[in-house]
């Protein structure tokens, strides 16, 4: 209404001035002039301000993201790789979230760096994947000064207050054990040799790792109820095929008898096959030797399905939403459980083809 009023208002202006122009015509291009000049300027006023309510909401809308900083481990497996993008995908702008993203290339001294990056630029949250158990107490104190909650995903820490963090949301690494000794058994005894001695070796994750403890702890305890089961060796292959390789070929050389292989994650065990198969052995189901893993990520099913690994254990990766589910529990005041066990199942060869479709990672 009041730019056509304007609008008028000049039409009128311009016919004065023609009539005027028998007198002076140079008198008459300036009054055209300024009017024009003084329409632009309005229209520019107009456009500026309508620019500045633009960046105004912008800045608010960025205003009302929750800040998200998570130290991610690093991408030393196929499972953390399915483990990051979870969080990507979910802390997104457009789910209302600005994700700082850190990799600690499986250094902890990189992520007690990144948690007092994150505390300096004042972020929302911190969601930790830690390298270790141990050495968070005083990072963790200084998040807790800054008023700042910490989840932890997948790895547990030790601290010496358990009020140093939030929540944690993970895997029951203790339990995965337990499973793969449960399925060894069943599977020994379907294949009638329950009264043979087995003799086995572990590659182990990243000493001081939560699954590497969880895994290790849980085969140990159960092996007990068999006595005719031997533990050759352990030793870590970092939770990276190609340390599971050169691990893998350093047993081979050592032992000669090796019935059973336990890798403590899927990539391990794809470079434990490589080993095998170079030294002129087989493995698998129809193979000489077994092998046991942990994770249950795609490729772990594409090996079952070649024949090349009897069984992996799932460890789901899947963390993002339910991180998410945590902050927005907290956002509202309300309270949340200290420990979120995820829930996983054991995944043998027989049921790899059937099962890989339905899978998310």
């Amino acid at each position: 209404m009041k730019k056509r009023l304007f609008s008028m208002m000049t039409a009128a202006a311009m016919t004065a001035a023609m009539v005027l122009s028998g007198c002076s015509g140079s008198q008459t291009g300036a009054t055209t002039a300024a009017l024009a000049g003084s329409e632009a300027k309005t229209e520019a006023a107009a456009e500026t301000k309508a620019g500045e309510t633009t960046a105004a909401a912008k800045a608010e809308e960025k205003k009302d993201q929750i800040v998200v900083g998570f130290s991610q481990v690093g991408a030393e497996s196929d499972w953390r790789t399915a483990n990051t993008e979870s969080m990507k995908s979910t802390f997104t702008e457009e789910n209302g979230y600005k994700l700082i993203f850190d990799d600690a290339q499986q250094k902890q001294e990189n992520q007690l760096k990144a948690v007092r990056n994150f505390i300096q630029q004042d972020v929302d949250y911190i969601v930790i994947a830690p390298v270790t158990e141990t050495g968070w107490d005083t990072v963790l104190q200084e998040a807790k000064d800054a008023e700042i909650p910490v989840i932890i995903v997948d790895r547990m820490i030790n601290v010496s207050d358990d009020s140093l963090y939030t929540a944690w949301v993970g895997s029951n690494f203790l339990q995965e054990g337990y499973d793969a000794v449960a399925w060894l058994d069943e599977y020994l005894k379907k294949n009638n040799r329950a009264d043979e001695d087995i003799n086995i070796v572990t590659l182990q994750g990243t000493i001081g790792s939560s699954a590497q403890i969880g895994r290790t702890d849980g085969v140990e305890e159960k092996m007990k109820d068999h006595p005719k089961w031997k533990m050759l060796e352990r030793q870590t292959g970092e939770f990276t095929q190609a340390k599971g390789q050169e691990v893998m070929e350093s047993f081979l050389k050592t032992y000669d008898d090796i019935d059973v292989v336990i890798a403590e994650n899927d990539n391990m065990a794809f470079g434990a096959i490589d080993a095998i198969k170079a030294a002129g052995k087989t493995c698998g189901p129809d193979g000489d030797i077994v092998i046991i893993s942990f994770d249950a990520v795609a490729a772990a099913f594409d090996s079952m399905i070649a024949g090349d690994m009897n069984v992996s254990v799932e460890c789901n990766p899947l963390h993002g939403p339910r991180v998410a589910e945590i902050i927005q529990k907290l956002e509202k005041g309300e309270s949340v459980d200290k420990i979120a066990y995820v829930q996983e199942g054991v995944y043998p060869a027989d049921t790899a083809a059937e099962e890989k479709p339905k899978r998310a990672y």
